[in-house]
C-alpha cells in the first residue's frame, strides 16, 4: 500500500486533430510525469476521457503507458461502472499483467443504496486479483458513498485498501481517517483539498493537474507528507488558481489546453466534451507565466 501514497496522475487521453490517439504524446506525457516524480501513474480514470474510448483503445492505452513506463512506477487502472455483474466480467477477462491496483467508481446514475454500493464492492472484492481503490465522486455519480460504508468496506475487506474521496466534504473525509483500519490509504480526489486532506492525516492525492505542473504538484505533496508545511503551503497557493481555471469549464478540457501550452499534447477532447473557451485559455496561460509552472 506504501506504493499509492504520495501523487498519482490520472491520465488524459491525448488526441490528434482527427481524434485518434496520439500514442507520441502519451511518451511525452508519461515521461513529463515520472521526470516530475509523480509516484504512480493511474490509466483510465475519468479525465482519460474513457466514456468515448473503445474496449480495444482502452488497452492500446494501457499497453503503451506500460511500454513506456517500462515498471518505473506503479500503474493503477480504472475499471467501474453501474453493472457490477458486468464489471465482474471486464475483470474476469483483464490481463493484470503490470497492473498494481485497480481503481473502482462508486456506481452512477443508478443511484443505489449505501448497501447496494456496499454489495457491489463486496462483489468485486472477491473477483478481484489485485487491490481495490475506491472512488467516490458524487458530483458525477449523483450517489455519495458515505463515511460509513467506506469505513464498513475498509475493515471488512483486506483487498479494499483505499479510498480516493471527491465528495468535497471534509468532515466525511476527516470521519473516515480517524476511524479508518490501519494501513488503509485515504487519497484526496480534489486537486486544491489535498494540502488540507493530509494535514488531517490523509497519505496523498490522484490528481488532474499533477500531470500539467508535476515538479511543483509533487513539491506540495512530498513536503506535507514529511511536515514541511511551509514549503507545501508555498506550491500550493502557487498551482490554486490555475487549478480553480483547469476546471472552470470541466475535465480534462482545462487541462488538456495547459499540456498543449507547454508543448507536450493537443487539447482536442472527442464529443460530447468541447475544447474550452479562447478567454479561459488566455488566463491559464497567464496564469502559468505568472508563477513559472510551464
Amino acid at each position: 500500500m506504501k506504493q499509492f501514497k504520495g501523487v498519482g496522475v490520472a491520465l488524459i487521453t491525448p488526441f490528434d486533430q482527427n481524434e485518434k490517439i496520439d500514442f507520441t504524446a502519451l511518451e511525452k506525457l508519461v515521461n513529463h510525469c515520472i521526470d516530475g516524480g509523480v509516484n504512480y501513474l493511474v490509466v483510465m480514470g475519468t479525465t482519460a476521457e474513457n466514456p468515448v474510448l473503445t474496449d480495444d483503445e482502452k488497452q492500446a492505452v494501457l499497453k503503451h503507458v506500460q511500454k513506456i513506463n517500462k515498471g518505473r512506477k506503479p500503474i493503477v487502472y480504472g475499471i467501474g461502472g453501474n453493472d457490477t455483474r458486468g464489471i465482474v466480467q471486464t475483470i474476469k477477462t483483464t490481463d493484470f499483467g503490470g497492473i498494481d491496483a485497480i481503481l473502482s467508481v462508486s456506481p452512477y446514475y443508478n443511484k443505489p443504496t449505501q448497501e447496494g454500493i456496499y454489495q457491489h464492492y463486496k462483489t468485486l472484492s472477491q473477483v478481484s486479483p489485485v487491490p481495490i481503490i475506491l472512488y467516490n465522486v458524487p458530483g458525477r455519480t449523483s450517489s455519495n458513498m458515505s463515511a460509513e460504508t467506506t469505513l464498513r468496506l475498509a475493515h471488512d475487506f483486506d483487498n479494499i485498501i483505499a479510498v480516493k474521496e471527491a465528495s468535497g466534504n471534509q468532515e466525511q473525509v476527516m470521519k473516515i481517517i480517524n476511524e479508518r483500519p490501519e494501513g488503509f490509504l485515504v487519497i484526496s480526489g480534489d486537486d486544491n483539498l489535498t494540502l488540507p486532506i493530509i494535514a488531517c492525516g490523509g497519505n496523498g492525492v490522484i490528481s488532474v493537474s499533477g500531470q500539467a505542473f508535476p515538479s511543483v504538484f509533487c513539491d506540495m505533496v512530498h513536503s506535507a507528507l514529511k511536515d514541511e508545511m511551509a514549503t507545501a503551503r508555498a506550491a500550493h497557493y502557487r498551482l490554486f488558481e490555475v487549478t480553480k481555471m483547469l476546471f472552470e469549464e470541466g475535465n480534462p478540457g482545462g487541462v488538456k489546453a495547459a499540456l498543449k501550452y507547454s508543448g507536450i499534447c493537443d487539447s482536442v477532447m472527442r464529443q460530447p466534451l468541447w475544447r474550452i473557451s479562447d478567454d479561459l485559455e488566455k488566463r491559464i496561460q497567464k496564469e502559468i507565466d505568472r508563477h513559472n509552472l510551464k
